[in-house]
């Protein structure tokens, strides 16, 4: 998955300490002037390394899936990590700039004075860092909470799991998905997206149950809960909205229909199917499939039907005459 291998980040305190124990290794191993210079040359080029590895690593956010795109500005903030990784290429030039500054300066002075100058150039690096700090926190806080995303892959046929509370999305994905097949869980703000899979005539499909998200009226959201469902939109091939006609979920039924209808409104693209699960209990409501988790029955059923409303045909490498 393309955002696990994101390295770890520094702290500007962890960045001084490296630069300059280098430098004062490299100075070692010189004497007098050549010394003073190597010292600058090490310490300012470890820096500047260190920092440009930093932003080089992520990738271009704005050629991102459009799923990710939106995961990654749910999560950490789009413009805020750009911002971020601007100040750190700010800081690495800058560092550039320090040493080629004093490299050209040392030309004019002895030992003596080339320790000087160098000892101003350490100053002046050390302050660009911390200068940074807060930006390398924050990026390295973004780091971790991108690399929690479990693998989904936009390009597979995904299958969203919808519906209120307790009626059971959460069984159907554990059941469909086996051992071989368990299902993961990451972050997502104040919530979370559990993903499973199944695979079918060699194809592997996405299961996705979104507890905190599609389990409430879109008016029960709120700003950073909204952009996670639109990062869902973009992944969803079909939705499976659940329905317990008995209203043993706690959840009156005509307030799941309504949910029902607000979620096939805004996944107007792809097919939404009502199920009914529960349907040992209650099947007093107009749906496309009756299902009951808990005894077994039409749960692949339901599967199927979901697998047939992706309608995913692979591409072929070449076109067959």
């Amino acid at each position: 998955m393309i955002l696990e291998d994101l390295p770890t980040t520094p702290t500007s305190e962890e960045l001084i300490d490296k630069a300059f124990s280098r430098a004062a290794r490299a100075g070692r191993a010189k004497s007098g002037y050549e010394a003073q210079q190597s010292m600058l040359q090490t310490a300012s080029n470890i820096i500047s390394d260190n920092l440009e590895n930093v932003v080089t690593t992520w990738p271009d956010i704005d050629t991102l899936d459009p799923f990710y795109y939106e995961l990654v500005d749910a999560i950490v903030g789009v413009d805020d990590l750009r911002q971020h990784l601007s100040e750190l290429t700010w800081a690495s030039r800058k560092a550039d700039e320090i040493r080629d500054e004093y490299q050209t300066r040392f030309r004019n002075v002895d030992a003596e004075g080339a320790k000087k100058l160098r000892k101003q150039a350490f100053a002046r690096l050390a302050d660009i860092v911390e200068e940074v700090e807060g930006d390398l926190t924050a990026v390295s806080e973004a780091r971790d909470d991108l690399r929690d995303v479990p693998d989904i892959r936009p390009d597979e046929p995904t299958i969203v799991v919808a519906g209120y509370p307790n009626v059971g999305k959460s069984s159907f994905v554990n059941d469909v998905t086996n051992a071989r097949n368990e299902t993961a869980s990451y972050p997502f703000t104040t919530t979370e997206i559990r993903v499973g899979h199944i695979e079918r005539d060699h194809i592997r499909y996405q299961l996705v149950d979104t507890p905190g998200l599609l389990d409430r009226p879109p008016e029960d959201r709120n700003e950073i809960e909204s952009q996670a469902v639109s990062a869902v939109e973009h992944l969803a091939d079909s939705v499976l909205v659940f329905i317990d006609a008995s209203a043993e979920c706690g959840f009156p039924l005509d307030a799941q229909l309504e949910l029902r209808d607000a979620i096939a409104e805004q996944f107007d693209d792809v097919p939404v199917l009502t199920i009914c699960n529960k349907s040992d209990r209650s099947r007093d409501v107009d749906a496309d499939h009756y299902m009951s988790v808990t005894e077994g029955e039409n749960v692949q059923g339901v599967l199927d039907a979901a697998v047939e409303a992706v309608g995913y045909e692979p591409e072929l490498p070449f076109d067959e005459n």
